[in-house]
């Protein structure tokens, strides 16, 4: 009978088989890289895999089946309908629907290697710009400094029409209301989020810069070793 490659452990490799830290009580649990989530043996936590790749979830008609409906809800559906609230929000402002499209597609590219929660990275990756309409209306040319003010309450209440943990969605926000400043957080998830920000970003501050700058500029903002690599591929020249 064929069987997926991808589930077939005679193509695994060591790191298929890892550790996670449970988010209740810090214990370990040792996921096998097909299984979508496991109950912590200690506190009877459910643990979701930080580290499982939907992909085939958009094609595969056994997707549910074999990963279980609710992961494929948590991390397919509720992606699309967070997008979708995210371009209701922006309305015909394409250039910020864009520009949250593309955090969300490193993001998703980092917190597949890095790990850490998917629903998380990519909710706050949506999201993380949804006050700046809000900041702009009420501040003017200081919405830059006020959207991390303003976009939490717009966050949560997109976040509660879905089934989201209340933990997850304080968590999101907390991501949303610092990803322009570091100092009170500094989770995976918030990592994987500033890390793909600054990628999009550096788009437009790396024209006419030397290969030495970018390289000390990506040095320094940088937090996550896949953010390091895919800045370091596109933006520096060999």
């Amino acid at each position: 009978m064929f069987r997926c490659p991808g589930q077939d452990q005679r193509f695994w490799k060591p790191e298929d088989i890892f550790e996670v830290q449970c988010p209740c009580c810090g214990k370990t649990v040792e996921f096998f890289k097909d299984e979508p989530k496991l109950k912590c043996r200690i506190c009877g936590q459910m643990v979701i895999n930080p580290k499982i790749d939907l992909g085939c979830a958009e094609w595969c008609q056994y997707a549910a089946q074999c990963m279980g409906v609710d992961v494929v809800k948590n991390l397919k559906v509720i992606r699309e309908k967070l997008i979708s609230e995210m371009k209701n929000v922006f309305g015909n402002d394409q250039k910020r629907i864009e520009h949250a499209l593309t955090v969300l597609d490193y993001a998703e590219q980092i917190q597949n290697v890095e790990g850490g929660d998917p629903l998380i990275a990519r909710a706050a990756a949506i999201l993380h710009d949804i006050g700046i309409h809000e900041a702009e209306h009420k501040h003017g040319s200081s919405a830059g400094k006020y959207q991390e003010i303003e976009g939490p309450p717009i966050a949560r209440k997109i976040l509660h029409k879905q089934d989201i943990p209340a933990e997850a969605i304080e968590h999101i926000c907390k991501i949303i209301a610092n990803h322009h400043s570091d100092k009170e957080i500094d989770t995976i998830e918030f990592r994987i989020v500033w890390d793909a920000d600054q990628i999009v970003n550096l788009r437009s501050d790396s024209s006419g810069i030397s290969n030495e700058k970018l390289q000390v500029i990506i040095n320094k903002r940088l937090k996550t070793d896949e953010g390091y690599r895919i800045a370091a591929e596109l933006f520096v020249k060999n």
